[in-house]
């Protein structure tokens, strides 16, 4: 029903998941999702899938990222992506994390039986 992006970096520190967390609050940052209401149905019955992009989506804590959401089922998938920016006057790297929140909900069928 509803795709938003968002990308988030961690400075200094070089962690991917602070980097991560700060994409998916940025993507919600974004929107007010308020459709739910109208097919008779609340924001807790939203399917949120969230897809993280980072250099290294092995140093991504997926269990943080998920609890930023406010509410839904979560699902979140983390693939290679996003960015890392060496830092030029120490040791690490900027890390840039890009995000796709896909919102769904699974409607009943309001037209019902045409028999």
């Amino acid at each position: 029903m509803i795709m938003e992006f968002g990308m988030g970096t961690d400075i200094l520190g070089g962690d991917y998941t602070k980097a991560s967390v700060r994409a998916v609050e940025n993507a919600l940052r974004r929107n007010g999702i308020r459709f739910a209401d109208a097919f008779g149905m609340s924001k807790h019955d939203f399917i949120v899938k969230v897809t993280i992009g980072v250099t290294r989506p092995d140093l991504v804590d997926r269990d943080a990222v998920a609890a930023v959401l406010p509410y839904g089922a979560r699902e979140v998938t983390v693939e290679e992506g996003g960015l890392d920016i060496p830092l030029e006057n120490a040791d690490g790297n900027t890390v840039m994390a890009n995000a796709v929140l896909t919102v769904f909900l699974d409607v009943p069928d309001l037209q019902g039986d045409a028999q």
